[in-house]
Formats: structure tokens, C-alpha cells, sequence
């Protein structure tokens, strides 16, 4: 088999072809080396890669399989780590020049789980600058450029996954989710971004014990491959108190979800709540008679989302604040603009802006579970754009409606965010420009893996999924 038609199969047909004996875990890793060498330089997904570390790794599997030793799940397939993540032994710089030469001692919580499981380290993804925007570019590798129109961002902020993933550097990429740095950029790349519930993955150390905004997912190009890193990644954290007490070995093998009598809301537009270019909403109204052809009960409607857009920001400045304040101020230059923006909102909130917050959250939380008591999913767009330009740090206005800051372009990803519930981001069709356009699916809290067995349903139905760049293709 060719490099190309490796690096074209599935994770989950690599891991057949791997456990069967018909490939080996190093010819796996060269065919994705030899990808990466040609398709890397010209979208700068992958910044920091480890090829000798990489080859070691795989020989070790190797011999392994070949001694008849017990192997892990993801035994033999290639991933990188998003940028954010820390590595122990190779760099991981949070898009930041504080940072451009750190190698960190130890491993996150969710590499420790991806390195037991077997998965091969090649390297590191891009991320902007500690992972603030949805628009991947930093001063330290510069930017990440979409597959599908390499003028064109790839989104954020595991953008850097998510076009290595749609250029087929990768089968596997972890990434995490803030306010849709999974969703946004599965969506801008035709590929699988799954915001799981919090606690379901580890987020440690990289995040406060007690923050349920910012999660750690796992994305791919399919749902399956989505199910399997899961599998992997998911599990219990004693170090974490938000921790989901449940084996990651639930999500795989994934089946469909049974035919059956199941509820959704469909909103092509958030029913008028946030703007969206009309481009958007043509794409997603094509979600609709999908699912019905699936069997489902569709009624068009959507949760109220009231004080999530304030609830989000409040708390998202509190964070930046909380994490970046003291660099700020001791070394402002070496931070941009929006981050210091972003944090300087935090240290300016009042003990009334963070009761009002709360206060938003909490009542959008109960609406969401009476919204569910009436539905399975709820069915959304998942970026309220196209993907824009590749120069542009972000969107200034959206169908005529001015946006006032960089997140402000994101509320149909972060305020399902504000919701604290599983979310995922599947291929659904492209644009009239040949631009990704993908579909945001809503589950109750907790309800993972019924959400990957919708989703699964429904990915069998669109054939926007096998769509591979012009760049690769040609």
C-alpha cells in the first residue's frame, strides 16, 4: 500500500491494518512523515515534530506486537498534541515568545492516557497565542492556513489539528474547547471536533481545578476515529473534582444510535438570536431534510440562549485574568493585544458583575434542562461564518452587524459553551466557494456517548465527509 493510501485511511482502519499484521506501526509513521515533509510547509499545521523520537516509538510497538505482548488501543497510530498541552521532552510554547523555548518536565493528564494507550507522539499543532481566538497565528510560528483554500483561516484554536487532520498529516488530534476552538475548526476543515462534557477527559494541570468552561476533546475525521481517541482519552482523574467516575471504554467500539422515535430541534439560525451570514444558514437549512430522511421528529425551534453571551464573557475574562494578569503587568510587550484586552476585563469586574454572571448562568442552565425534557439533540450551525481570511486576526462585522471584539464573532460556539453540556462539530456540505460548512449537534449533560451514536447515524448520510482538499487531491 502507498504512502498516500495510508495516510488516506481512516484511524480506525489503520488500527485493522496494524492489529492484522498487514502494516507495521514504522511504516505507518514514515508514510505520515513523508505527508508531513510535503504538505506541512505549505499550511504550517504542525509546528514542532519529533521524527527519530516518532520512529523509536513505533519500533517499540513493533516489537511488541511481534513478541505477542498485550497493546493499547491506539497502539501504532500517529498523533500530535495541540500546542497548549504539555509534552514532557518536547517543546510546548502556548503560542507565546514567553515560551517559544520551553520543554516541559512533565506530561498533561491527557498525554499521560494517550502514551499508555500507544499512540505515537510525531509533534505539536498550532495554536494562537495560549489559545485565545479562533484564529490560529502566533508571533512565535506565525499562521495556520486552511487545506480546503490555503488563503483562508483554519480556524482555532486547535487549528493547527484540525488542518493536519483534513490534510492527512494525521489520523488523530487531541484539541481542546474553550469556546469552540474544537467546533470552529472541524468546521472551517471538514472534520470531526467533539466538545465532550466536563470531566469527562482530564484537563490537568492546564486548567483551575474548578473550571467546567474549558474541556479537553479529541478530534478526527470521522466519528468513529472521534470515538476511538476517546476511548483513550476519557476516564476518571482522582486529582480532578470534576471528574466523570466512567471508563472511556463505553465510546468504542461506537455503534449507530437504533432507529427510533428521536426528538430534535433544528435552528438553522439560532431563531434569530446572534447574526450569520446568510451563506451560513443556506448551508445548514440543508441539515433539515437530513434529518427526517434519519427518521427523526424535527421541530424548528432553539433553547433560549438570554445571558449566555454575558455570562460567557464575564467568566472568560475572569480566567484570562486570573491566568495572565501577574505576566501582564510585569511583561506587557510580550503579550498581544487581545489577551491583554481579555484580561484587563477581568481585573476591571465587580462583585456584581460576577453575581449577575452567575446569576445569567444559572437560569440558562434550568431552561436547558427543561429545553431537554422535550428533545434529544439540538441541532445547530456551528461558526457563524465562512472561513475568512487567512490575514484577518478576526471577524469585524457579520451580515452587517458590527462585532466589538475577537470573541465576539463566536457566540454560536461559546454560548453552547456556556451551557456545560457535550457538543460536537460533523461535516455537512460546502459553500458555493468550496468552503467547509459543518453541523453543530447538542446533547444533554453527560450524554457522550449517545451524542457520537447520533452523530454517527447522521454522518452515514453525508457524503460531504470523503471531500479531500484540492491540495492533497491534485
Amino acid at each position: 500500500m502507498s504512502r498516500t493510501e495510508l495516510c488516506y485511511l481512516s484511524a480506525c482502519e489503520q488500527k485493522t491494518r496494524l492489529d492484522q499484521g498487514s502494516i507495521t506501526a514504522v511504516a505507518l509513521v514514515e508514510a505520515h512523515l513523508e505527508q508531513i515533509e510535503e504538505f506541512n510547509p505549505i499550511i504550517n499545521a504542525i509546528v514542532t515534530l519529533d521524527p527519530e523520537g516518532a520512529l523509536e516509538q513505533a519500533s517499540a510497538i513493533d516489537q511488541r506486537r511481534k513478541a505477542g505482548q498485550p497493546l493499547g488501543p491506539l497502539a501504532g497510530l500517529p498523533i500530535a498534541h495541540k500546542d497548549l498541552t504539555l509534552t514532557r521532552g518536547m517543546r510546548t510554547t502556548f503560542g507565546s515568545k514567553l515560551y517559544k523555548d520551553f520543554i516541559p518536565d512533565q506530561d498533561s493528564a491527557v498525554v499521560k492516557r494517550l502514551r499508555a494507550a500507544g499512540a505515537i507522539t510525531m509533534g505539536k499543532t498550532n495554536t494562537p497565542e495560549w489559545g485565545a481566538g479562533s484564529q490560529t497565528f502566533n508571533d512565535v510560528f506565525g499562521a495556520t492556513t486552511n487545506p480546503f483554500d490555503p488563503t483562508k483561516t483554519c480556524g482555532g484554536s486547535s487549528g493547527g489539528a484540525a488542518a493536519a487532520l483534513a490534510a492527512r498529516l494525521l489520523p488523530l488530534c487531541d484539541g481542546s474547547d474553550l469556546g469552540g476552538s474544537l467546533r470552529n475548526p472541524a468546521s472551517f476543515c471538514n472534520v470531526v471536533g467533539f466538545r465532550t462534557s466536563p470531566g469527562r477527559v482530564s484537563n490537568l494541570p492546564n486548567e483551575a481545578l474548578w473550571n467546567d468552561l474549558s474541556i479537553t476533546g479529541p478530534m478526527a475525521r470521522t466519528v468513529d476515529d472521534c470515538a476511538l481517541l476517546l476511548s483513550a482519552m476519557a476516564g476518571p482523574d482522582p486529582a480532578s473534582p470534576l471528574s466523570i467516575h466512567q471508563s472511556g471504554a463505553q465510546f468504542w467500539p461506537l455503534d449507530a444510535l437504533a432507529y427510533e422515535d428521536i426528538r430534535v430541534a433544528f435552528s438553522p439560525d439560532f431563531n434569530g438570536q446572534i447574526p450569520f451570514e446568510p451563506e451560513v444558514v443556506a448551508a445548514t437549512e440543508a441539515a433539515g431534510a437530513l434529518l427526517e430522511a434519519v427518521g427523526c421528529r424535527v421541530e424548528r425551534t432553539c433553547l433560549d440562549f438570554s445571558g449566555a453571551d454575558r455570562a460567557f464573557e464575564v467568566l472568560r475574562a475572569l480566567s484570562l485574568y486570573s491566568r495572565h494578569g501577574p505576566g501582564i503587568e510585569q511583561q506587557p510587550d510580550m503579550y498581544k493585544d487581545t489577551v491583554k484586552w481579555n484580561a484587563a476585563e477581568g481585573a476591571g469586574l465587580s462583585k456584581a458583575d460576577l453575581m449577575d454572571a452567575t446569576a445569567k448562568r444559572n437560569a440558562l442552565g434550568q431552561r436547558c434542562a427543561a429545553f431537554f425534557a422535550d428533545f434529544d439533540f439540538l441541532i445547530l450551525p456551528v461558526v457563524q461564518v465562512l472561513p475568512f481570511d487567512v490575514g484577518e486576526p478576526w471577524v469585524k462585522t457579520i451580515h452587517g452587524e458590527s462585532m466589538p471584539t475577537y470573541i465576539s464573532w463566536m457566540k454560536s460556539c461559546y454560548m453552547v459553551s456556556a451551557l456545560g453540556t457535550p457538543a460536537i462539530s460533523i461535516p455537512l456540505t460546502f459553500s458555493d466557494q468550496g468552503l467547509p460548512v459543518g453541523l453543530q449537534i447538542v446533547a444533554p449533560w453527560g450524554q457522550d456517548l449517545r451524542l457520537l451514536q447520533f452523530a454517527k447515524r447522521l454522518e452515514a448520510q453525508i457524503s460531504a465527509r470523503t471531500i479531500v482538499p484540492p491540495l492533497i487531491s491534485q
